[in-house]
């Protein structure tokens, strides 16, 4: 992606986030500049990637696959003794057109939430031993509180306000219903890796490669210098 690309996906979500009144961490206002007179005071953010993310799953076709989002909160699960937190939230933003691709999670539990804007879809599978996607199998879903069985394969819809459970191995992708507006997602979870728990039904990357045609408006959770 170019960095003009990132920086604009980076705007249009502060937005969406002002526009529904979430108020984040000052963290996420921290310039470039700011960022590089911040010590060791700071480690938590650097060391459990807190922060703004953007993901285009290395397709580098951001506006059809990926969003964009922040890490609020997280713990580490390398860094135990250090950061005991169990739990881990962030939020993100999804326009009509993008796609998070099917996946499950080894360890982390979550649930997605839909807290404004448009409605979203997700899709589910159970995975097989082999950890492919079970197409026969019903699955069992938790929204708010009810559980559903649905069939192999349901999109289940998510309406402002609404969310759902993803167990560990449960296959999902998600995606805006059209015509209903982008979406300000909530996931609430136990500690998050990107780097080790993504099992992707097809094979893909995590984060973009970056074409730097202008300077950063904000730095990426996986761009932080070093503390002094």
């Amino acid at each position: 992606m170019k960095r003009s690309e990132i920086n604009a996906a980076l705007k249009e979500m502060e937005q969406m986030i002002r526009e529904y009144q979430f108020a984040i961490p000052p963290f996420c206002n921290f310039t470039p500049e700011e960022w590089k007179e911040k010590g060791h005071d700071y480690d938590e953010i650097r060391d459990n990637m807190l922060g703004w993310d953007i993901t285009d799953y290395g397709l580098g076709d951001f506006d059809k696959v990926g969003f964009s989002l922040i890490t609020i909160r997280n713990g580490n699960l390398k860094m135990k003794d250090k950061y005991t937190k169990s739990y881990a939230e962030k939020l993100l933003y999804i326009k009509e057109g993008q796609y998070s691709p099917m996946h499950f999670h080894w360890s982390k539990m979550e649930d997605i939430i839909n807290r404004g804007g448009g409605n979203v879809l997700i899709r589910v599978y159970n995975s097989t031993k082999d950890e492919d996607l079970d197409k026969v199998n019903d699955v069992h879903v938790h929204v708010d509180g009810r559980e559903m069985v649905v069939p192999a394969g349901t999109q289940v819809r998510l309406t402002p306000g609404e969310s759902i459970s993803i167990y560990p191995y449960m296959y999902h992708d998600f995606e805006v219903e059209e015509g209903s507006g982008p979406v300000l997602l909530g996931e609430v979870s136990q500690c998050n890796d990107d780097n080790v728990d993504n099992r992707f039904y097809e094979k893909m990357g995590r984060f973009p490669e970056i074409e730097e045609d202008e300077a950063p408006y904000r730095l990426l959770c996986n761009e932080y210098p070093e503390a002094k």
